[in-house]
């Protein structure tokens, strides 16, 4: 069986997450109180961070890597295109998400309404969560307009960018932080994401001292 060494509201350790089931791959999940990184840790990865993915023998890091290299060894269902453009729109989008949307709006909002109490890093940055909720607004129309011009946020077939964007607004659905309202094209988008069966280990993470709210595992949301 895989290991995987993830937090449960870490968006890049969900990405990692669906690419497994979607790929019906079993997996055994270990939760890494990574700041709290010590020796054996850093053995695994010496970046210091989670996802890990210990496959065959290997600690695998870096979550878009990890996710190209299973799509690569487990090609089916597929997660990236064929063709070059194809692979590049999806590795762009994936960097948005992961690098641009993270920045902007996942670090000012999830980290601090909920990591640094975890860590015991202090009180929350109002200044940083109104950035993230103002952010947040820019980057759903965004994902509306792309959605407009394609069926999936990188062309007509679901890829690891939609899996990337959704492991994000996963973890922001969880602490109630996305206006599901504001732009319906990617509610429904969203809802079609969540109602599949590799999303359904995500519905029922549960981070002690943060229940999610209730509607956070309602298909019908």
């Amino acid at each position: 069986m895989l290991s995987l060494f993830h937090v449960p509201l870490s968006p890049f350790c969900r990405k990692v997450r669906l690419t497994l089931a979607e790929k019906r791959l079993e997996v055994k999940l270990i939760e890494e109180r990574y700041w709290e990184a010590g020796t054996e840790f850093l053995r695994r990865n010496p970046a210091g961070k989670v996802p890990i993915l210990c496959y065959e023998g290997r600690m695998l890091a870096e979550s878009q890597a990890i996710c190209e290299f299973l799509d690569d060894v487990h090609p089916t269902p597929p997660l990236m295109p064929d063709d070059p453009a194809g692979r590049y729109e999806v590795r762009r989008v994936c960097a948005w998400f992961d690098d641009k949307f993270h920045s902007e709006v996942t670090s000012n909002l999830l980290y601090e309404r909920v990591n640094k109490k975890i860590m015991g890093g202090g009180y929350p940055d109002s200044q940083k969560i109104k950035t993230g909720s103002a952010r947040i607004k820019y980057h759903l129309d965004y994902m509306g307009w792309l959605l407009e011009h394609r069926r999936w946020l990188a062309g007509n077939a679901m890829t690891l960018a939609d899996f990337a964007a959704a492991a994000h607004l996963s973890c922001l659905d969880y602490i109630n932080d996305v206006d599901w309202d504001r732009v319906p094209v990617v509610k429904d988008w969203y809802a079609t994401i969540k109602s599949r069966p590799a999303f359904r280990p995500l519905l029922v993470d549960q981070v002690p001292g943060f229940p999610p709210p209730r509607r956070y595992a309602d298909l019908d949301f």
